[in-house]
């Protein structure tokens, strides 16, 4: 093709796309399919031909106005083929606005700039919030190939957003006259989005903006192929067991879960896999020491080794990342992640790690040599290994406390959890949810919920409570929408709760095990700070807040469950309906800090593990198992066991938002055991404890600095002795 007739026709394509869009909010639908047509036919390089382009934008449920209750998904009418054109179209609407405010002539003020891109590509953000979501929770391997071709899209989309140098100087013209705003929430806004666009390559020259951009995209497809490593991995062991002789110490409910499983597949036998209510059943409860090493080698080797081998992705990661921190100027990705995070450098972040190892290893050493101790009673008297460490201190627990599992599960009804964190959330904060038949759902595990507080519409939450192969390990919350006022009018969220738990069987509903409905409530104090957000901004909306601070709303809520007062509003026998006796309350107050020490190390390792990897050389990683044994062999408790490396399914770090954050956890846990020592002070259930809760933390996401609010609510900075006294390694 000579260069005359490619520059008419990238003209003409230019001017139908112009018509199209004109057409298309006109809602002229003859002349839209027409100039659709048109579209296609100039573009011979285009992937669709024009039957498909007309029918996957002409009436694509994704980019039209969902009229559904409280504009939520209409799960019913997507399709997988309606998502590429949605993004393509919804891209190119998002950078139409993007560019109209950085070429506008007008006065640059806050008004004129900082609060159009902020309401800038809504569009985009519904089609997203559907795709994403659907990806972690019901995906396919069409959605996982679409998402490699999507995300890069996405990524060269924010490029265009935070590289565009008019779009930077008018936003740093605001920023420079920062002083004449007085309203708050204005000024944190424009200040995040200031330090987003320098941290986002706006000040580099142009040959360097080249290589942030092609780095940043590499980075995207690198960490969804992680993500996908690890998730198909997991998805191909299972193992089929046909002799229950092989299976003895399991208790019969979860030899029902297995049976099940295995007659859904229309197999015959007891059939395990690396879910997480399978694997643990397996670890914490199988006699056979080597069905137990078996499974404990498969699930942490996930991606280690084989097809699914994430060892040269976790490489390219670090590399890629440091390369992009250096470009920008900081020493490591470290220091990069954390200059807007509380604990704001590595030295910090390692002081915490460190100061916490020095308590907890050492009671962490006296809980391993208890169990082994224990296990010589019942004639093993070998060095406990880590596929023996679970099913030893299970037993340990039940013979010093009279306490498993097994016992607590009947009292544990799914259903009747649900209602008594309900229950909770109603006598705390006046939350009141009402089932909806009418909300769409994505899956038939899924139940929909209006959120009220008083006669107030809070916003929408979809319960996903068990695991499936379409949904990815783990529990977590996320957000299809955020709240947000536009034009006078407040916008509910929209919020998603995904669970691995425990299935029901033909014979038993669900029946959580204690870890279960802890994790329940943790999720959910993630829903209740996207529920009750009342912020302008989406940007500072909800969950939008530093990594290391996000985790308090979440972690405070598992204090309730050793509760008494809390446990008796819902613990009720699935059977006999009785009450959940107080000596069984009582025992599970005990245990409460069981193997804490132990429960510490581990956590820290993980912390240990994620700064070892983003502040070392990526050019010095060779041997990944050798290093995250050398990262963690100071709170390890346990022997070596070669041929494992969680690093390789770590997708926290890898493929989700905790690189260089993994510690936020345990430093969640020192405001929230502060924090919730004043609810211990005042009452558990004082309201007023409470309201000031959801007043200066809850309600406020992201608008003020994170200490602010913490200072706010309790009425000075945090104290890490709450945690010790919570742990038992301090005395009150």
């Amino acid at each position: 093709m000579n260069s005359a007739r490619s520059d008419l026709q990238l003209f003409y394509t230019f001017a139908a796309k112009i018509y199209l869009k004109i057409l298309f909010f006109m809602k002229k639908t003859a002349l839209f399919t027409l100039a659709l047509s048109f579209i296609v036919t100039l573009n011979a390089q285009n992937r669709f031909n024009t039957m498909n382009i007309t029918e996957n934008l002409k009436g694509n449920p994704l980019i039209k106005e969902w009229n559904t209750l409280h504009q939520t998904p209409p799960f019913d009418e997507i399709k997988t083929d309606h998502f590429l054109p949605a993004f393509m179209y919804a891209i190119q609407v998002a950078e139409d606005e993007i560019e109209n405010i950085a070429n506008q002539e007008t006065e640059t003020s806050f008004k004129t700039v900082i609060v159009p891109l902020e309401s800038a590509g809504q569009l985009l953000s519904q089609v997203a919030g559907v795709f994403y979501n659907l990806l972690s929770s019901h995906t396919s391997p069409e959605l996982q190939l679409l998402a490699k071709e999507i995300s890069p899209m996405m990524t060269e989309y924010s490029n265009k957003i935070y590289l565009n140098e008019y779009l930077f100087d008018k936003v740093s013209k605001v920023y420079d006259n920062r002083n004449q705003i007085n309203n708050g929430e204005d000024l944190m806004v424009l200040e995040k989005l200031y330090k987003a666009f320098i941290r986002s390559g706006a000040k580099l020259n142009e040959t360097q903006k080249e290589k942030y951009r092609e780095l940043s995209m590499k980075l995207s497809k690198l960490s969804l192929e992680f993500g996908d490593n690890v998730l198909n991995h997991t998805n191909s062991f299972s193992k089929l067991i046909i002799d229950e002789s092989l299976l003895k110490g399991l208790p019969k409910s979860e030899l029902d879960i297995a049976k099940s499983k295995a007659k859904n597949k229309n197999m015959e036998g007891y059939l395990f896999d690396l879910s997480q209510p399978s694997y643990q059943a397996i670890m914490k409860f199988a006699d056979n020491r080597e069905l137990r090493k078996e499974f404990f080698m498969a699930y942490n080797s996930r991606a280690y080794k084989g097809k699914n081998n994430n060892t040269e992705l976790i490489k390219e990661i670090l590399t890629i990342r440091q390369e992009m921190a250096k470009l920008l100027e900081y020493e490591n990705y470290t220091y990069y992640a954390l200059e807007e995070r509380m604990a704001e450098n590595p030295d910090n972040v390692l002081k915490l790690l460190n100061d916490l190892s020095k308590v907890s290893v050492p009671a962490g050493k006296k809980e391993v040599e208890e169990v082994q101790e224990f296990a010589k009673t019942l004639k093993f008297d070998e060095p406990i290994q880590k596929w023996d460490f679970s099913y030893y201190s299970e037993k340990l627990k039940d013979n010093k406390y009279s306490l498993n599992d097994e016992l607590v599960k009947p009292y544990f009804k799914l259903e009747n959890v649900i209602q008594g964190v309900f229950q909770l959330t109603e006598k705390l904060f006046d939350l009141t949810y009402k089932k909806s038949d009418v909300i769409q759902i994505y899956h038939p595990d899924v139940t929909a919920y209006e959120v009220f507080r008083g006669n107030a519409f809070m916003g929408v939450l979809y319960l996903d409570f068990h695991p499936r192969e379409s949904k990815r390990a783990g529990a977590w919350m996320n957000s299809y929408r955020e709240q947000h006022k536009r034009k006078g009018v407040d916008i509910r969220p929209i919020v998603t709760l995904n669970m691995n738990f425990t299935p029901s069987t033909e014979k038993n509903p669900s029946l959580l095990t204690s870890s279960e409905v802890t994790t329940f409530l943790h999720e959910f104090g993630h829903a209740l700070h996207g529920l009750l957000s009342d912020v302008t901004y989406e940007t500072l909306s909800g969950t939008n807040v530093a990594r290391d601070f996000v985790e308090l709303p979440s972690q405070i809520m598992e204090n309730w469950f050793t509760e008494p007062d809390f446990l008796k509003t819902f613990a009720y026998h699935y059977k006999t309906k009785k009450l959940i006796p107080n000596d069984l309350v009582r025992k599970l107050k005990d245990t409460e800090n069981f193997l804490a020490g132990y429960s510490f190390c581990r956590q820290l390792m993980f912390g240990y593990t994620d700064m070892m990897w983003h502040t070392m050389d990526p050019q010095k990683v060779e041997d990944v198992a050798k290093l995250e044994l050398e990262a963690t062999r100071k709170v390890d408790l346990l022997p070596e066991a070669p041929g494992t490396c969680f690093s390789t399914s770590f997708s926290h770090i890898f493929s989700g938002g905790y690189s260089s954050g993994y510690y936020s956890y345990k430093w969640a846990e020192v405001l929230e055991a502060d924090a919730f020592s004043l609810f211990k002070e005042k009452g558990v259930f004082n309201k007023t404890v409470a309201d000031s809760f959801v007043k200066n933390i809850l309600s406020k996401g992201g608008s003020k600095k994170p200490m602010e609010l913490f200072v706010a609510f309790r009425g000075r900075a945090p104290k890490v002795d709450a945690l010790m006294i919570k742990n038992g390694f301090l005395v009150n």
